[in-house]
């Protein structure tokens, strides 16, 4: 099928139509010159005038899809392919060329479906299946696009890219061991330029299923390619995997830019435009927001109030999604929240681009950083005048397309501003938002959560892959040092359960001194949160909403320093509710600071007090002050775009509060 995709992308310099008048012919030899020095504009015209010669003609069809390809005109070249296949509906490259129109559109099960249609007894090779098993893949179907892959592998066992996208979607079945030993083969192979990205995964899987003796030989391996690589790479990586592994900043921003540049050689960007907005003006700011995650998420579990709160008489306000709707109440709340909602979703860098300039946005937002779904190149076609990334990704995106990273003074410290591409643009407390409005249900019985009445509860709700075997270490130091605590994690996979169920036994502790959470809704998690006594942080990267619906439900958070935005989330959060102290400078520190509060109930249940009132009275659940504290943020990057200034450092301000007070 690859091979037929090949010959499809060339159709417009081989092959001949059937039996064509004399006119269609001549149009069609001419559209094949204009096609050849890269004229789409003349060649389209020629090959629309062939077809309305000779329509029956599949030659003619699949020349002007591809033509109109090139014009990335997606949907009229999906049209004239699918026409072309149906005057041939035997031919694998109609079937190939259309597939591609529809996935060039983001229409993956489309694309499925058509590969589906070719009759059975047509010839399928590797490369069929291949391309079946990416159209099912993009099309969230994992488990069919394994079949279509293991057809693939069957036919050819060699073949690295379908041993790596079969990892992928092993991943997404919750397969994680599986998934990595799909990886290791992929490298085995030989995956050139892609070697660090798929490294990146591989140690990034290992740790999801907490599987430490693979996920430590994969991030040394991990490194040493990192180390290998030129400072002015260009090729895709797996830069989530870098911050939430790696506690070197500078090596975190290495893996970043090489993302960001490969992401704008592939852009086309715009020509600088100047917004025309002022301060002082009668027209509003148009301020946009780009995201795949407007809904049950937890960005938007975060900024919902806040976007609620924004000052509509000074703010336009338009949410960009490119993610599929849930139907949750979430959804309908942020799609209120705002004054324009526009579905980009299924739409190129470029188209959603293009959207984004043409409505005159003077101030987009990026809310993903390099998570996943991210539309991160968008950024690179420049389409608003002053741009800046907040709060989905907890390090530099590397990207000199984007003036500003939105954060505050203890995640982003002025000193570590040599970790980022981004300009550091401080809130004067803490740079996460909360919602006042979010849930806090009574709180279940112990018994009922499934933990002993008595016990010291150590909450370390973290997801699998942000528990280290070192953080592990001293967890189990915890258990032996308190005979009265338990351990309550999330029953995250089947694998990471056994794999620290075995870590634990040997390190002399018992098993069951570990109590497993299953996955619950939000309001229900909530709820059972309060029955911890304390939350315990995991590092180099930290709890981040976890440990803001920690403090919410009134449990102290301990957490340990480091020297990256992802290791200092924590810290920013504890300083903001009133209790800095529990911001631990180094590991021991960390470890007699929950020993001591385990044998100080009076001083644990202070703290409690404390968190309980801070939900009234604390900046980090003062979503209204947030707001306008944001709000100046941003308007200070818009005034030095009006006063024709570049990007600089914003350090942070007095909160409107204080400058109230």
């Amino acid at each position: 099928m690859r091979h037929a995709l090949r010959d499809a992308k060339s159709s417009t310099q081989s092959g001949s139509p059937r039996a064509a008048p004399g006119r269609a012919r001549a149009a069609w030899q001419a559209g094949q010159a204009h096609a050849r020095r890269g004229a789409w504009d003349e060649a389209v015209r020629c090959f629309e005038t062939a077809t309305r010669q000779a329509p029956n003609d599949p030659v003619l069809a699949l020349n002007l899809a591809r033509a109109l390809l090139a014009q990335r005109k997606l949907d009229e070249a999906a049209q004239q392919a699918a026409r072309a296949f149906n005057l041939d509906p035997r031919n694998p490259v109609t079937c190939a060329l259309t597939a591609h129109c529809l996935m060039e559109g983001k229409r993956f099960r489309d694309a499925a479906r058509c590969l589906q249609s070719l009759p059975a007894d047509v010839a399928r090779g590797h490369d069929y299946f291949h391309t079946l098993g990416r159209a099912l893949q993009l099309g969230r179907q994992p488990r069919e696009a394994v079949d279509a892959y293991m057809s693939a592998l069957a036919i050819n066992i060699t073949h690295a890219d379908t041993h790596y996208q079969l990892g992928l979607c092993l991943n997404d079945l919750s397969m994680k061991e599986e998934a990595a030993q799909s990886f290791q083969t992929a490298l085995a192979m030989g995956v050139g330029e892609h070697e660090l990205g798929i490294r990146a995964l591989l140690a990034y899987f290992e740790r999801e299923a907490c599987n430490w003796v693979g996920a430590d030989e994969g991030l040394q391996r991990l490194q040493a390619a990192l180390d290998a690589l030129p400072d002015d790479a260009a090729v895709a990586t797996a830069p989530f995997a870098h911050v939430t592994l790696l506690e070197d900043p500078m090596q975190q921003l290495k893996a970043a830019a090489s993302l960001a540049r490969n992401l704008a050689a592939q852009a086309r960007p715009f020509a600088a435009r100047r917004s025309d907005w002022r301060p002082e003006g009668s027209r509003r700011l148009k301020l946009g927001y780009l995201s795949a995650d407007f809904h049950e998420h937890a960005t938007c579990i975060l900024m919902a109030e806040m976007l609620e709160h924004h000052d509509r008489k000074r703010f336009e306000v338009t949410l960009y999604s490119h993610g599929k709707p849930d139907g949750s109440a979430m959804r309908k709340r942020i799609e209120q929240a705002c004054e324009h909602f526009v579905d980009l979703r299924g739409q190129s860098d470029g188209d959603i681009a293009t959207r984004i300039r043409a409505d005159g946005c003077d101030l987009l937002i990026d809310l993903k950083g390099y998570t996943r779904n991210h539309r991160v190149g968008v950024f690179a076609w420049k389409p608003a005048p002053v741009t800046a990334t907040f709060l989905g990704f907890p390090g530099s995106t590397g990207a000199d397309f984007i003036d500003y990273l939105i954060a505050d003074p203890v995640v982003t410290p002025l000193e570590h501003t040599p970790y980022y591409t981004e300009h550091l643009a401080q809130m004067p407390v803490c740079y996460q938002p909360n919602d006042r409005q979010r849930a806090l249900p009574a709180a279940p019985t112990r018994t009922e959560a499934g933990l002993p009445e008595d016990a010291f509860v150590m909450a370390g709700f973290n997801q699998p892959y942000k528990i280290s075997s070192q953080v592990f270490d001293v967890w189990c130091v915890l258990l032996d040092a308190l005979p009265q605590a338990v351990l309550w994690l999330l029953d995250w996979n089947e694998q990471s359960r056994q794999n620290l169920a075995r870590e634990a036994a040997a390190r002399g502790i018992d098993p069951a001194r570990i109590v497993w959470a299953p996955r619950k809704k939000p309001a229900e998690h909530m709820a059972r949160m309060q029955l911890a006594d304390v939350f315990i942080d995991t590092w180099p990267c930290n709890a981040h909403t976890t440990a803001s619906d920690a403090l919410w439900a009134a449990v102290p958070v301990v957490t340990f320093t480091g020297e990256t935005f992802a290791s200092r989330v924590a810290a920013s959060l504890v300083h903001a509710v009133g209790l800095p102290e529990l911001a631990c400078r180094d590991i021991e520190h960390y470890a007699r600071t929950v020993v001591e509060l385990a044998h100080d109930p009076g001083r644990l249940a202070a703290m409690r007090q404390t968190l309980v009132a801070a939900r009234e009275h604390s900046p980090l659940f003062d979503s209204r002050r947030f707001t306008r504290d944001f709000e100046a943020l941003l308007l200070r990057m818009m005034q030095r775009h009006v006063d024709g200034l570049p990007p600089a450092p914003l350090p942070a301000a007095a909160s409107t509060t204080d400058a109230s007070a």
